[in-house]
């Protein structure tokens, strides 16, 4: 078992005669379903609705010619009721995700007709309808709208199941001892020599512990990462002392970046575990974030000395992956790479 993988590695089989312990905190957390402001979100919805729209068309053109004069025009008309019912979805997402989910559809419901009244209007002022189906476009806003807020239910449910929160929970409370062990074995060794090294060796190990068996919401600040990162580190520091070299390349303008919480944490001990461990000589860990425009990139990469033994299975690395796209979509993108003797792993998130 190796004693590093303490925080993002957990035992998967359940222990005989125990029964996974859930808190118990009043009603289940309403997901939060109005999440429409991710590129993700605007595009599949539109897609969505043009799709719709060119469906429908089919049942009354005659002609392909006539299928796709149709379908331009009334595209005029639901792209922008689209956009404008995701505008104001996105502007209202914490308001309407407080209120009762019945009220929530009945907002949906209104604020689609709102968008389909709209985008026929904008067709009448064009004069390209002959007849201008105010009714029917009210009633098919709506319903779209009804459609689309169903989707978002069904994603926003999918994030966060009670099932997965329950078996994280179990998982959270059956955390693999030896890290522990090796820290305080550590801390004990530096006690009388370094009693201020123990201490500050403890207090890391303390804030470590906090963060990994604490609910820290959705997404966390990147800055709030870093800051585990190095504590980590620093508690391996002791352990393999030279063996382990750390470069921080950390841009402050990137710190304010929101990602799932612990998603650096396993990036980092897979470099201690797969870089430092195996080698005598250690490895160089490089860890470095930066913003371009809109964009946070953050990169963890480690030298892997020859002969490292058997790789593992991924599994931490699918963790981050599957994760980061929840939070972020199609927005956050995650890669990795071995090349030249040096593990990179790049992440790009939303600043």
């Amino acid at each position: 078992m190796n004693d590093s993988q303490i925080l993002s590695t957990f035992a998967d089989l359940p222990r005989p005669g125990v029964a996974a312990a859930v808190p118990d905190h009043g009603a289940p957390a309403r997901p939060l379903a109005w999440d429409v402001c991710q590129l993700g979100v605007v595009l599949r919805a539109v897609l969505f609705v043009q799709a719709v729209t060119a469906v429908g068309v089919m049942f009354v053109a005659p002609a392909p010619q006539a299928w796709l004069m149709s379908t331009a025009l009334l595209t005029a008309g639901t792209l922008p009721a689209t956009l404008l019912w995701l505008l104001m979805a996105c502007g209202g997402r914490r308001l309407f995700s407080s209120w009762p989910m019945t009220a929530q559809w009945l907002v949906a419901g209104v604020l689609g007709a709102l968008a389909g009244l709209a985008g026929c209007g904008l067709l009448a002022w064009s004069g390209l309808l002959l007849v201008v189906p105010w009714v029917g476009s009210a009633a098919g806003g709506g319903l779209m709208a009804l459609v689309l807020l169903a989707g978002l239910v069904w994603r926003a449910k999918a994030t966060m199941p009670a099932g997965t929160q329950a078996r994280l929970v179990e998982l959270q409370s059956r955390i693999r001892p030896h890290f522990l062990f090796n820290t305080l074995n550590s801390a004990i060794a530096l006690v009388r020599a370094e009693p201020k090294q123990a201490e500050a060796l403890l207090e890391d190990l303390s804030e470590l512990f906090r963060h990994a068996l604490t609910d820290q919401g959705q997404a966390v600040p990147l800055a709030q990462e870093i800051d585990l990162a190095r504590r980590y580190l620093a508690i391996e520091q002791v352990r393999f002392g030279e063996r382990l070299r750390v470069v921080w390349d950390i841009d402050p303008l990137a710190d304010a970046a929101r990602l799932p919480p612990l998603i650096l944490q396993p990036l980092v001990e897979n470099a201690v575990k797969h870089g430092v461990e195996p080698s005598p000589e250690g490895a160089q860990l490089h860890i470095s974030t930066q913003r371009r425009g809109a964009v946070v990139v953050i990169k963890v990469s480690n030298t892997v000395p020859a002969g490292s033994g058997a790789p593992g299975h991924g599994l931490a690395l699918a963790n981050v992956r599957e994760r980061l796209a929840l939070l972020h979509d199609v927005e956050g993108q995650f890669r990795h790479s071995l090349r030249d003797g040096v593990f990179r792993v790049r992440l790009e998130l939303p600043a």
